[in-house]
Formats: C-alpha cells, structure tokens, sequence
C-alpha cells in the first residue's frame, strides 16, 4: 500500500521484476474510466504468479498502479460493475461522478517538492516513482472515454518520429477486432495534435492552462498541476509516454467529416444530451438503453477494451525498450 485516498481509502501498488527496463502502468485516474484498472488488475494478478526466470519478470520492472483513485471507483460504483462484459448507458448517464479541474488526479500531481495542496493520492505515487532513483522507459496511463467512434491512443509529442510501429501494431489490431479507429481534429487544442487516423499526441498541463486563459477563465486554468506523463518525463531519461482512450459506448459516423465542426458528432451530442436529461429525471435506465441502441449507439465490450490497452502497452515495450 502507498498511502490513503482523501477519504482515507488505500491506494495499492505492485512492483514485479528486476530487468533494467522501468515500466510504469497507471489506471483510474479519471473515477468514471473502469477499464484501464481492470486490466491492470489482472495484469497484476499475473506478474504476481511468474517464476523469477519468466521473460515478463526477468526483462522488465514493473511499477503499477492498478486504480489511483478509489474514492472515485466508489462514487462509481452504481453503474461500474466488477464483471460488466459492457456498460450500461442508462445506468451510465444516471451515475457516472467525474472529478473536474482542481481535484482531477490526471493533472494533479506536485509541482514541487513543497506543493501539499496537491491530492495525496498524487504526492503518494510521486513518492513512489521517484523511490526507484532512475528513469522509466515506458510509461502509460490507461484512460478510457465515454463516447467515440472507436479507440484512440495518444503518443508523447517528442516521439511523433518514431512511433511508427507502434501505429502498424495497435492499427492492425483495431481492425482484426473490427472496430473503426477514432479521428478527429482538434488544432492542437489542449495539445492534442493529430498524427494520423486513430493517433494523437497526448495532452499538457501548460496547453490546457492556456486553452482556457484563451477562454477568459483565468481560475480554471490556474487549477491545472502537472500529468503523469509529464511527471514520468520530469523524472529523467526519454520515457515513452502513452494514454489510452477506449470508448465505453460508440458513436457510429463520428470522424467521417474532421471538422470541426464534424456534423454527426454533433448529431450525437444532442441525442446524448436528450438521454442524460431522461436518465437524470428518473426515468428507468433501461428505456434509454433501449432507446439509444435503436438509434445504433454501442457498448464496446471490456474484453476487447482490455485487448487494445494491452495491445498499446506491448506495443509501447517493443518501441521504448525493444521486447515484447
């Protein structure tokens, strides 16, 4: 155990492995993303089972932290099920608790050694990174989204050159499950740089301070600490930083048009809008599933969410460290 939650909860740890390649995997950072902590989860239960001589254990260490947030997995406990082989959306509109600008844990962590106003949850994890006294190779926070076309994944910008690979592989895997990539164009905004259909570079704490200075909201910019990724990097070395985004529910046609504005994405938001309004009122979940099926919105199922962010970190361990 690292430490305690806000609410006094305990945050868990696992490190497996003594090869000289650092991994550091993150789940949960935003409460109402439940897949990255499953996965790791069971990631963890599986390390944990290798003989020492295994190639996973021998060749890597393994820094993972399956959910940072366990306040948050509780406030999302009405509709996030341990066993879900997909979500319910009714139950989703009516429950989902997200944490906004100040007490988001993504973009919590210290800015200094002496910034105690940050979450304890991120100064823990902070103090356990840096326990290792040398740099990550790889480094990936497992991140999920409400709604899309498909999965997306987000590269570190420095590595825009060289991720090419790593496009083929998470690419090729995307289609042999038959799902569509997700695309959009957002110009940069919040530092989330198209690179190609389904990739983009991940976002920063400085470009999302000054998207909303640009904005005239000077307060809600000055909320935003520094991410894990940009805390990885701080640490030394050249890490590999990588963020999933797996669509819990998917917006058929979103992305066929860039934008913006992209037309039926913003078809989709009123419909969503329209159910959340219905779900919020009281009206049984299962009608606006119903409801929203019939107009071809789809739960993506957690096995194939769990394949794909498995598939990004393979991916990201044969780029950064050359093994898979």
């Amino acid at each position: 155990m690292l430490g305690r939650s806000r609410e006094g909860r305990p945050i868990r740890a696992f490190r497996f492995g003594e090869g000289r390649n650092a991994v550091s995997l993150l789940g949960g950072c935003h409460a109402d993303e439940p897949v990255g902590p499953r996965l790791l989860r069971h990631l963890a239960a599986y390390l944990g089972r290798l003989p020492p001589e295994d190639p996973w254990v021998r060749n890597f260490e393994w820094w993972i932290v399956p959910h940072i947030n366990p306040d948050g997995e509780k406030n999302n406990a009405a509709w996030a099920d341990d066993d879900a082989e997909a979500y319910d959306l009714g139950r989703y509109l009516r429950d989902a608790a997200r944490e906004l600008p100040g007490d988001d844990i993504e973009f919590g962590f210290p800015r200094g050694d002496d910034d105690g106003d940050a979450r304890p949850e991120n100064r823990a994890v902070l103090e356990w990174w840096k326990s290792r006294g040398r740099p990550f190779a790889l480094h990936a926070s497992l991140h999920g989204t409400a709604f899309a076309a498909g999965p997306w994944f987000l590269v570190e910008p420095s590595w825009r050159e060289r991720y090419g690979p790593l496009r083929e592989r998470c690419s090729e895997a995307v289609r042999r499950l038959g799902y569509t990539l997700h695309d959009v164009e957002r110009q940069g905004e919040k530092g989330f740089v198209r690179l190609d259909r389904g990739f983009c570079t991940r976002p920063d704490s400085v470009s999302m301070s000054e998207h909303f200075i640009a904005a005239g909201d000077p307060v809600t910019a000055s909320l935003f600490r520094p991410s894990s990724m940009e805390t990885v990097r701080s640490l030394g070395g050249d890490p590999l930083t990588l963020v999933s985004e797996m669509p819990l529910f998917i917006t058929p046609g979103v992305g066929e048009v860039l934008g913006p504005p992209d037309p039926i994405l913003v078809r989709w938001r009123e419909r969503l809008e329209t159910w959340k309004t219905r779900a919020t009122s009281g009206e049984d979940p299962s009608a606006i599933t119903r409801s929203a099926g019939n107009s071809g919105l789809v739960a993506m199922g957690v096995t194939d969410q769990m394949r794909l962010q498995w598939t990004l970190v393979r991916a990201g361990l044969a780029l950064a460290c050359g093994r898979t």
